[in-house]
């Protein structure tokens, strides 16, 4: 059952070496407070799965300036100079995985589902190491699932049972997050009385959410 509860106390209870999976897309959509206040409790060797790192001292930017990330599972840095020069520098290892790969190993990681077939990679340094399958003629990587300790997710609003809905598109990639992790950490912008939020609305239900904490304004 989801409980309300202080970010303090929310956050206290990922240690040192956690996987973590960061909602969000260049920063819109993340859970800023959540992000902030693994800073401020000085977490160490997190690996983080996430679209992108931002920009420097932008969201999950910040996580790679205090040195919190050891490794980063995302699609794209190309706009985070930190980031790079940390890989560049042996001080994070990095995964680059093509969007549509990341979103879909994140789905079936969350959905119990054995791996994903995509055409993407195939003949390029991503298909080294891994395993190929041949379907009507074509040749597919087999991309392994993604999940993770924890899930850091942001929605625009939470009902008192942890239901969530998101505004348009910080929604990305945090309802796919809410499903593949062994716990899930929602900051909501507003909570709201149950009923208030239109059943056909709920984009994450409550059942998959175990801490909901709420956003400062």
């Amino acid at each position: 059952m989801c409980k309300l509860t202080a970010i303090e106390e929310a956050v206290a209870k990922i240690p040192d070496g956690a996987s973590l999976m960061i909602g969000g897309f260049m920063g819109v959509g993340s859970p800023h407070r959540l992000i902030d206040e693994l800073i401020r409790q000085g977490r160490r060797d997190l690996t983080v799965i996430a679209n992108d790192t931002a920009r420097p001292g932008v969201d999950i930017g910040k996580l790679i300036r205090a040195g919190a990330v050891k490794r980063l599972v995302a699609s794209h840095i190309g706009l985070n100079p930190e980031t790079q020069k940390q890989m560049i520098d042996g001080a994070i290892e990095v995964e680059l995985v093509p969007q549509g790969t990341l979103a879909e190993r994140i789905r079936v990681g969350g959905n119990g589902l054995g791996g994903v077939l995509t055409a993407t990679g195939v003949g390029t340094t991503v298909a080294e190491g891994k395993q190929t399958v041949e379907i009507g003629g074509r040749t597919f990587l087999l991309e392994m699932p993604l999940r993770a300790d924890f899930a850091l997710i942001s929605a625009w609003r939470a009902d008192y049972y942890g239901n969530l809905s998101y505004e348009l598109t910080a929604r990305n990639f945090n309802p796919v997050m809410a499903l593949a992790a062994d716990t899930v950490m929602a900051e909501a912008g507003e909570i709201v009385p149950v009923g208030l939020i239109p059943p056909d609305q709920v984009e994450t239900v409550s059942v998959v959410v175990d801490y909901l904490v709420a956003r400062s304004n």
